[in-house]
Order: structure tokens, then C-alpha cells, then sequence
């Protein structure tokens, strides 16, 4: 009996202590929010460039998922990217004569929802410097240089009509093509240039630019033979013929395919002190003109058709192949991705580069109205719409600082790591190998490298790898190549 009794005693202690039987409730639970924060479906990439001389920017592409892509100069902090895997690619960059180079030049960065991922890019120096090293030699007054994409064999164009090869510094007997029976080369005239067409592959054509006894100037297309180191002469098929009569100076001479994938070529005032014609202005000649044309189809019927975008189509009085005006003799130009570089020989005074947007129709350099940015007819010196140069340099006194300036290329090649980016050029006159880097609208890093006597610089070429080449009047191909003295 008693034993019960106590069991019930614990019984009742148990249920009062449990909140049985109306007892305390006890401490109440937090109250739920009822407006959660909402959680991230996004995260940040902290990206830290260092080791770059102040007011130097750095170069650095961030890719991710979904194609993103951003450049970046400098540390930067990237916000609301989608959770994934991304990689950080460090470009050199060259300042004062070094080049800074990340090492490494690419990582990899794993962003989270709601996390920061981190990445250090670490410039480190070193000078850069160039030489120029012969590849051919005894060559008959090369004009031009040039290769399809990835071949190995340089094909060399020649004043007097022939494309000659040079295959592993040698350069083969046979001409690749020649035409110097049909070619005009008094003055400036001759066989001045050629491009590869971008389907040369498969439909083996290549463009050649020359000047015809007639002084006329001439776009002819020709096939390669199945014999890879011969063209077919039998194949040619005349695209333009332009008349220059009169005087046999300001030819211009390039031919080149733009990123569009029309043909392009810069043809000459038609020569003259000062353009006495006024071709140069004149949207009703093909004269001092860049043109752009459509070859894809080309046929004796119908050997171009004119682009879209050209923009004098269908205008009364002006030619439609006309793509920009207002040039004194373009002897060289190139495209460098989507820029176009576009070098004009001046007159008196000046030498310039114009650099722009590769598919900026309706330009007008400004020639005979302005020599670069100097007025050349101060009489009607009207700059309303016209295009000056973002880069130009005067003759100075003498021409101590040159006088025909020989454009060139952007380097894009991967031999000398440290140039990616740089535009180089020369002059006639003067002989020396310059570069600068464009941006903005702006030049800068002007370099004047000491590559010795030289002579007289012709032209530049760029082979299938994207290297630089330069011809001289001493029928010399030399290569830009890393140097290992200062």
C-alpha cells in the first residue's frame, strides 16, 4: 500500500512539472520572419593586378559561363556573376621599353552563390628588344610579302611582275607566278602587292595588284596549279581595271581582304603636285579612294558585285565601290581584327596614320583640303566632315624626319610576346623601324628601334603565323625577331 502510494505522488510531480494539468506553459519559440531574405543566386570575382609602374594599365580578360567575357585594366571587383568556373587570361604589357608579363597568364576561379572568389594577377619586367634577321637576299625590287593562314612558305611580289617563293630561306627558281610581260614599271608603277583569298584552301585564288602597259591600274584573280609552289598563268580573270593617265606617280598598290570578307584596295590621286585633278575629292572617280568590293562570285559576266553596306550605292555621280575618300596615294594599309590601319604618303609637310573602325563607310581623309591635320589649300580649308589622322609626324627640316611614310601591320604573331598589339611602320626616306600603340583614339609607347642601316624600306608583309617582315630597296626580306642584347 504504501508502495502506491508513492508511485502516484511521483506521477503527479511529473505531470506538473510537464505543463500537465493547466500548469505554466513555459518559454515561447522565436516568431517566425515573414519576409526570409531571399538567398543568392549570385556571387563576385575579386581580380588583383599588380606590379605595373603607376598610370600603366594592366591587360586582363575574365571568361565565364554563358559566353561572358570583360577586359579589365587594372584590380576590379566583379559582382552578380553567375556561379561557375572562370578564367582570368593576363595579356603582356609593355611600358617604357619592358614588358610585364603575368605569370601565370591564365587561372582558373570557381564563383558561388553568395561567396567571393579571389584572383591575383602579378606582372613581372623584362626589356624588349627586336633584331632583324635576312630571310632572302638578291631579290628583284621586292614590293610586297605575304602568306595564306598557317602556311609556312613565304610568297615574295616582285616590281618587274613576278611572285616568287621562299621556302625555308631558300628561294625556289621557278616564279610562283609571272605576268612581267604585261606589266608597267615606269615611275611607281608594277606589280605592287597580292592577297590570298580567305577560302584559298579550297578554291586556291589570290589577288594581285599591278599597273598594266597602259598605265592603267589592275585587279586580276588567279588559281593556283595543283603543283602547290606554281600558279595557273592561264587562269586570270581581270576583276577592275582603272584608268590613270597622265602621270606615273600615285599608283597606291594595296589589295587585302577585310575582316567582312570583301576585297579592298587603296588606289593613288593619280599623281600631280597637289593633286591637280581633284580626284581626291571627286566621288565620281576611283581615284585616291579606298574601295571595297564583293569577289565571291566573280566571273567574267559579272567579276564583282557591290556590298550592301557601301555608302554610295545607287547614288547618281558617285561610284558605288567607293568605301572612303579623300587619299593621296594609300600605298599601304591593314586590318588588325576589326580596326583598320590606313597609312596616306603626304605631300609636303606631313605623314600620317589614320585608324578607325573597319566598317566606318563614308570617310573622308581630307585630301587635298588638309596635308594630316595642316591645311593644304588654305584657301578652301573647310574640316566639316572630314577625318583627320590619329597619328601623323612632319618631315622636318631637310626631311630629317622622313618623307613617304611605308605603313605596316599590328603584331599579332606569338614569337616575341611583348609586341602583341604594337603597330609598326617606316619611311621611305629614312629607313628606320618605328612602332606605337593605339587606343582611344590615341597613340602611345612610341618606340624608335636601333636595327642598324637598313636602307630604304619598301613594305612590310606578315606570314601565315602572323610575324613582320619588311622589304628593302636592296632587294632584302629581313624578319622582326626577339634580340637577345639591348
Amino acid at each position: 500500500m504504501r508502495a502506491w502510494t508513492t508511485l502516484l505522488i511521483v506521477i503527479c510531480f511529473c505531470l506538473t512539472a510537464c505543463g500537465g494539468g493547466g500548469g505554466s506553459p513555459g518559454t515561447p519559440g522565436p516568431t517566425p520572419n515573414p519576409n526570409p531574405p531571399p538567398t543568392a543566386t549570385t556571387g563576385t570575382l575579386a581580380v588583383t593586378a599588380s606590379g605595373l609602374p603607376a598610370g600603366t594599365n594592366a591587360s586582363v580578360r575574365v571568361n565565364g559561363p554563358s559566353n561572358f567575357q570583360q577586359d579589365l585594366t587594372g584590380s576590379q571587383t566583379l559582382t552578380g556573376l553567375a556561379p561557375g568556373s572562370y578564367t582570368v587570361t593576363a595579356a603582356p604589357v609593355t611600358a617604357g621599353g619592358v614588358t610585364y608579363t603575368a605569370s601565370p597568364t591564365t587561372q582558373s576561379a570557381v564563383v558561388t552563390a553568395g561567396a567571393t572568389a579571389s584572383v591575383t594577377v602579378a606582372y613581372g619586367g623584362a626589356p624588349v628588344n627586336i633584331a632583324l634577321s635576312q630571310v632572302a637576299s638578291n631579290l628583284d625590287n621586292p614590293t610586297f610579302l605575304t602568306a595564306p593562314a598557317g602556311d609556312a612558305r613565304l610568297f615574295v611580289v616582285e616590281r618587274a611582275g613576278r611572285i616568287r617563293i621562299v621556302d625555308n630561306g631558300n628561294t625556289l627558281s621557278a616564279p610562283f607566278l609571272d605576268i612581267s610581260g604585261r606589266v608597267f614599271t615606269g615611275g611607281e608603277g608594277g606589280l605592287l602587292s597580292m592577297a590570298f583569298d580567305p577560302q584559298f584552301a579550297g578554291n586556291r585564288y589570290f589577288y594581285i595588284y599591278y599597273t598594266d602597259p597602259q598605265q592603267n591600274i589592275v585587279i586580276e584573280r588567279f588559281s593556283a596549279a595543283s603543283n602547290p609552289n606554281l600558279a595557273d598563268p592561264t587562269s586570270g580573270l581581270v576583276i577592275l581595271r582603272i584608268p590613270h593617265p597622265g602621270f606615273t606617280n600615285h599608283f597606291g598598290g594595296q589589295v587585302a581582304f577585310g575582316p567582312d570578307g570583301y576585297l579592298y584596295l587603296g588606289t593613288g590621286d593619280g599623281g600631280g603636285a597637289g593633286d591637280p585633278n581633284r580626284n581626291g575629292q571627286n566621288l565620281n572617280s576611283l581615284l585616291g579612294k579606298l574601295l571595297r568590293i564583293d569577289v565571291r562570285n566573280a566571273s567574267a559576266a559579272q567579276p564583282y558585285a557591290i556590298p550592301a553596306g557601301n555608302p554610295y550605292l545607287n547614288q547618281a555621280g558617285r561610284r558605288a565601290e567607293i568605301w572612303a575618300a579623300g587619299l593621296r596615294n594609300p600605298w599601304r594599309f591593314s586590318f588588325d581584327g576589326n580596326q583598320l590601319y590606313l597609312s596616306d604618303v603626304g605631300q609636303d609637310r606631313r605623314e600620317e596614320v589614320n585608324i578607325g573602325a573597319a566598317d566606318a563607310a563614308g570617310l573622308n581623309y581630307g585630301w587635298n583640303t588638309m596635308e594630316g591635320t595642316l591645311c593644304y589649300n588654305a584657301a578652301t580649308c573647310d574640316r566639316t566632315g572630314l577625318t583627320l589622322p590619329v597619328f601623323e609626324y612632319d618631315h622636318g627640316t631637310n626631311d630629317a624626319n622622313g618623307c613617304s611614310i611605308t605603313g605596316g601591320f599590328v603584331y599579332r604573331g606569338s614569337a616575341i610576346p611583348g609586341l602583341q598589339g604594337r603597330y609598326f611602320y617606316s619611311d621611305f626616306c629614312r629607313g628606320f623601324l618605328k612602332s606605337f600603340l593605339a587606343g582611344g583614339g590615341n597613340v602611345g609607347e612610341q618606340r624608335d628601334w636601333s636595327v642598324g642601316d637598313i636602307g630604304n624600306v619598301v613594305s612590310f608583309g606578315q606570314d601565315g603565323q602572323g610575324e613582320l617582315y619588311l622589304m628593302t630597296s636592296r632587294g632584302i626580306v629581313y624578319r622582326i625577331v626577339r634580340s637577345t642584347t639591348p
